[in-house]
């Protein structure tokens, strides 16, 4: 069975549909799955980031509201911009939703993120955790040009 959080991530992606933008009511959700707005806002921002492929906005005051946007940027921008936003350190969460975002995009399959996420574990690196998010991190980019080569003969 599946957990809250998967249930509200379906309902949600389900809701926007082919749609670049929708806006919610944290409230309204919460309710509707009868749940604290707090875990509307843990499914927001674990499953709805920038390395995934969205936006996120609030929007507070009477009738606040989330909105949410789905990037719609080309292959090439998509990718760029993952690869500044990993910096010189990469944590292993940062790296699993990273590689969801890829999945999602379709830029890799199901089956090599899988292996990507082993390779890039804490377990495969063993090294002190500021050398090991410091390659995760060169592993991240240089998988993510590789993704758009040809595109990035400059960087």
């Amino acid at each position: 069975m599946a957990n809250i959080s998967d249930v509200i991530e379906k309902f949600i992606i389900e809701t926007l549909g082919d749609d670049v933008f929708m806006d919610l009511s944290r409230n309204e959700l919460a309710e509707f799955f009868n749940v604290a707005p707090s875990q509307i806002n843990y499914v927001l921002s674990t499953r709805f980031n920038f390395e995934r492929g969205f936006l996120t906005e609030s929007r507070r005051g009477g009738g606040g509201y989330i909105r949410l946007s789905r990037l719609v940027n080309s292959k090439v921008d998509f990718l760029r911009d993952l690869i500044e936003s990993v910096g010189d350190e990469l944590e292993y969460r940062q790296a699993l939703s990273i590689l969801s975002g890829l999945v999602e995009f379709d830029k890799i399959t199901s089956e090599e993120k899988e292996k990507l996420e082993w390779v890039m574990s804490p377990k495969s690196l063993a090294t002190p955790l500021k050398i090991e998010n410091s390659i995760r991190a060169k592993m991240m980019k240089n998988l993510l040009m590789n993704l758009g080569r040809g595109h990035y003969e400059s960087m």
